[in-house]
């Protein structure tokens, strides 16, 4: 053996708080450091297209990054199970350093392939890099997983927080080795209207990361706690697509929003912060002791649940042509700009389970495609959370009202204007129901319904009775 640390790289996409990077670098040996691209292993949740979009150019600045230090990013394109062992063959690499990753099928992937690489006679070495806390530490009083947020949340304050690392000294390359071309990979889009939204939006790469953490503590913070539920405007940290990709580590976060509180005294909107960053954690938590979340209802009531299907309300949904303004603000923005703000998520997915009656199954598809964060813990606890079926879970009766949402969280209607801008010229006490507009108003805005805009396709009131009917049987079931 040559000395040879092998690091894989997969949601740390970041040369700071690296765990399997440092340990790599302590051992003073040369470092190979390598990403794949397993887009073949049987089981797991493929890619959609707005990630596959964010890391294109998060390897592209993580291999930047690398390089100044003098390593090289190995890129392959296969099964893990076999790309690793064969690298380290040529590599003559003794010893491998992952960071762990939570996916019910990643992680039976590589317990496997920790033990062939042991059986090989190799040092296998992971870490932590992806969350605050492993998942097996937090337990209950009688020693079984928390289902509720709250006494997990009291229970990982508990735990304390180590301090993020940072890019460890005297990194040393290992000699080249060969290497897919990232290009060649095609992980961009093939349309341009679409990719054209998300390049005018966001730079991926840990230096942006580290730019964006350190502007939303330093501007967007204070106020966090009530501006957070605004969708217009620059409100909440923005950092989900970081924290999925691993350009930014939730330990560096969470310091960070600490340190913050201690200078300032502020307690509300630095504690409020904290809690998402938990509810976070809570996701992968209950991915980890559950991990049929994304595919089956955690209430086992809800696994026959009667789901209405309509393509034509599916597609008006996905579209943004609900004649709700601000679901349909929303589910664009989704599509202009691979992301969509956490009140919005909350409001078009109650819209699409509650009022159109179509499976939250079908949501977290179309948001797992289209988002740049899609993560598939967030993804599915999010989605049962507004079902009502999974952990600590909305109660059934929990029913967004799109017209409310709209007049609570957008006033002024600059959301909507933005996003719908056939609806521009309306004024804001008719924004959010257009529908109810006088029509010498609609001629005045240039608004014609069922035409430029569609009427609403479905009566609220009557949609919030029926879903509160067939969630009433189903909850009055034993």
């Amino acid at each position: 053996m040559s000395g040879v640390s092998l690091v894989w790289f997969r949601q740390d996409l970041r040369l700071s708080d690296n765990p399997a990077l440092t340990e790599a670098a302590a051992r003073g040996n040369p470092i190979a450091a390598v990403f794949i691209l397993d887009d073949q292993t049987p089981g797991e949740w493929k890619q959609g297209g707005a990630s596959r979009w964010w890391l294109h150019f998060s390897l592209d600045s993580l291999a930047r990054d690398l390089d100044q230090h003098g390593l090289r990013l190995i890129l392959r394109r296969g099964p893990a199970q076999d790309i690793i062992p064969s690298l380290a063959n040529a590599l003559q690499a003794d010893a491998i350093f992952w960071n762990r990753c939570y996916d019910p099928a990643i992680v039976a992937r590589d317990t496997a392939l920790k033990e062939r690489l042991k059986a090989d006679g190799r040092e296998v070495h992971t870490f932590n890099a992806l969350l605050l806390h492993e998942p097996d530490r937090l337990k209950t009083g009688a020693g079984t997983p928390f289902k509720v947020f709250t006494p997990f949340y009291r229970a990982l304050k508990a735990q304390g927080i180590a301090d993020p690392l940072t890019v460890p000294p005297g990194l040393a390359g290992a000699p080249p080795q060969a290497s897919d071309a990232l290009a060649a990979w095609k992980l961009l889009p093939t349309k341009p209207d679409w990719a054209g939204g998300l390049r005018a939006n966001w730079i991926p790469g840990e230096t942006e990361a580290r730019k964006r953490y350190n502007h939303f503590v330093d501007v967007c913070l204070k106020g966090y706690a009530i501006n957070r539920n605004l969708p217009d405007g620059d409100t909440t940290s923005r950092l989900s697509p970081r924290l999925h990709h691993g350009e930014l580590s939730p330990r560096q976060l969470w310091h960070a929003v600490r340190n913050e509180q201690a200078q300032s005294g502020e307690q509300a909107d630095t504690d409020k912060f904290l809690s998402e960053l938990a509810w976070r954690e809570f996701a992968y938590y209950n991915l980890y002791h559950f991990p049929s979340l994304p595919e089956q209802p955690m209430d086992a009531r809800y696994r026959d649940f009667p789901y209405l299907t309509d393509d034509s309300r599916l597609k008006a949904w996905q579209r943004g042509r609900t004649g709700y303004p601000v679901i349909d603000a929303a589910m664009r923005q989704l599509w202009q700009i691979g992301w969509m703000h956490n009140r919005m998520r909350l409001a078009t997915s109650s819209f699409l389970v509650k009022h159109l009656g179509i499976s939250w199954h079908t949501g977290t598809r179309w948001f797992w495609d289209t988002l740049i964060d899609a993560d598939l813990a967030n993804n599915a606890l999010g989605w049962q959370w507004i079902a009502g079926c999974g952990p600590d879970a909305a109660p059934y009766f929990r029913i967004f009202n799109p017209i409310i949402q709209g007049q609570k969280f957008d006033p002024d209607g600059g959301y909507v204007r933005e996003y719908v801008p056939e609806l521009a010229r309306l004024p804001k006490q008719h924004i959010h129901t257009p529908w109810l507009a006088p029509a010498g108003v609609l001629k005045a805005a240039g608004v014609t319904l069922g035409e430029t805009y569609p009427y609403p396709v479905v009566d609220h009131a009557a949609a919030r009775a029926a879903a509160l009917a067939r969630s009433r049987r189903r909850e009055a079931q034993a």
